[in-house]
């Protein structure tokens, strides 16, 4: 089954979209990577997502305006990629949408909102739908996130030791296969979130990320707000979690900075950096991670990825990109292989990850242009992950 896969994170500064052959062969699931792209939002788009994020208020008529143009720009980025890397055919799309609010309440998520209307996207490419996915695993008691454990579990059976799969985008997140052990996966805390939101604020919106940690690696960790901000007791909380920019966003930030001398611009960059590398080395120490296989758009900093490597002395940190997944597309990827388990009528969740009661079938289904014919249901979910060929990006 040829599949695209859509996604947009916590930055939400582009579309990544990526298209594989999926397989199962006997317990393994066989993926050929097509190749990917990242498309970017509309400015007008971004900024409306970034004026509606919170803790800004906003609107129903907001909400109805982005669910229409993110379904808009997720249409069109379905449309490239079945164009240009697939020849024109594709059997199915699969599409995260765009997080506007992941709703949490003392450690129990009560909702999750994605936006991003699927029938724009059906209408466009004339091809069933998956999207949603969130929304299942949370009525069944889970966290809804982070649903890349079950791609980077099947991934990780093949590696010795504990290994751990890490992604590096709006907020970290973290995969743990431990031996004789069910996978763990969490959210470790903030990546990009901080210290984008800080970027954003110092250059009063003239840039809207730290390029390749410049400003970072021209500054210096200032104790004192380490200290405030690694005092958050989201960080103490046992596995599975979740969080995002509902959490860690500016004003929380700023709360911050008023409890401390006040630093230069460039070392609270330099210091939310090594807050992000603190907290992910913390949680990998925590759970004796041997070896760590690393995406996201955080590996193009390389002041974070220097961090990482010397607070984790030891443990190797491999790039997702040599294991076959390219770390630009891996999220985009991981949706794929959700959406061709639910059409497959296999459950989609790790319940250890997720801390669900159970592992769910995922995400609504929208029909495209010709009667939607689903496959045969398959009796096991597959148990290894093996990634066949190379690709390269598009652009």
């Amino acid at each position: 089954m040829r599949v695209i896969g859509l996604m947009s994170g916590t930055s939400y500064d582009a579309i990544e979209a990526a298209a594989a052959d999926l397989a199962l062969d006997g317990d393994t699931l066989l993926l050929r990577p097509l190749g990917h792209l990242s498309v970017a939002y509309p400015d007008e788009l971004r900024d409306m997502i970034a004026a509606a994020l919170p803790p800004a208020a906003t609107t129903t008529r907001d909400v109805c305006a982005l669910d229409t143009g993110i379904g808009q720009a997720f249409a069109d980025a379905a449309v490239r990629v079945l164009r240009g890397l697939c020849d024109g055919g594709a059997d199915l799309v699969v599409s995260h949408g765009q997080t506007l609010y992941h709703w949490v309440e003392n450690g129990t998520v009560r909702g999750t909102l994605q936006l991003g209307q699927p029938a724009w996207i059906a209408e466009a490419t004339g091809l069933p739908v998956v999207s949603d996915l969130r929304g299942r695993d949370v009525t069944a008691g889970g966290q809804g996130a982070p649903l890349v454990g079950m791609t980077d579990a099947l991934l990780l059976r093949g590696l010795d030791g504990t290994p751990a799969a890490l992604n590096l985008g709006g907020i970290a997140n973290v995969t743990v296969l431990a031996p004789g052990a069910e996978p763990l996966a969490f959210d470790t805390g903030p990546a990009g979130a901080l210290i984008d939101a800080a970027v954003r604020h110092y250059t009063a919106g003239a840039a809207a990320y730290d390029e390749d940690g410049r400003r970072a690696a021209a500054g210096r960790t200032s104790p004192e707000l380490l200290r405030v901000l690694l005092d958050d007791p989201y960080y103490r909380r046992a596995a599975p979690k979740t969080t995002g920019k509902e959490h860690f966003h500016l004003p929380y930030l700023q709360r911050a900075l008023a409890r401390v001398p006040t630093p230069a611009a460039d070392d609270v960059l330099a210091t939310l950096t090594r807050l992000t590398a603190v907290t992910v080395a913390d949680a990998c120490r925590a759970h004796g991670v041997t070896e760590l296989v690393v995406s996201g758009g955080g590996t193009r900093n390389p002041v974070l990825m220097r961090l990482l490597a010397g607070e984790l002395p030891g443990v190797p940190l491999r790039p997702s990109d040599e294991l076959g997944l390219p770390s630009g597309a891996k999220e985009a990827l991981a949706f794929a292989v959700l959406g061709f388990l639910t059409v497959h009528g296999l459950p989609g969740t790790v319940p250890s990850g997720t801390g669900a009661r159970r592992a769910t079938l995922l995400g609504s289904i929208t029909p495209g242009r010709a009667p939607l014919r689903l496959p045969e249901p398959v009796a096991r979910p597959p148990r290894r992950l093996r990634v066949t060929g190379t690709a390269a990006r598009a652009h």
